[in-house]
């Protein structure tokens, strides 16, 4: 079964970006399935007032969340203890 990830965002969000980026190459590293689903919060008003500025906002399994920052270590561990 494969590993959930959202990421809540918005374009042109530099440290939406590094976080994309940062899933990425831990994605890439794994041999667990991870299954990365991506918000735009500006297109849902209703996310646009949960997340607007907390963006980027990334959940592991629906727990594990980060905000602003994707830590890789820490991004690493959520995706390895939920597989």
């Amino acid at each position: 079964m494969a590993v959930a990830v959202t990421v809540y965002r918005r374009d042109n969000c530099l440290l939406c970006i590094e976080a994309e980026r940062t899933i990425e190459r831990v994605v890439d590293d794994l041999d667990t399935t991870v299954d990365v689903t991506t918000y735009d919060v500006d297109d849902d008003s209703e996310l646009e007032a949960a997340y607007g500025e907390r963006v980027p906002y990334v959940t592991v399994e629906g727990g594990v969340s980060f905000e602003h920052r994707v830590d890789e270590e820490r991004f690493r561990a959520a995706v390895e203890n939920a597989a």
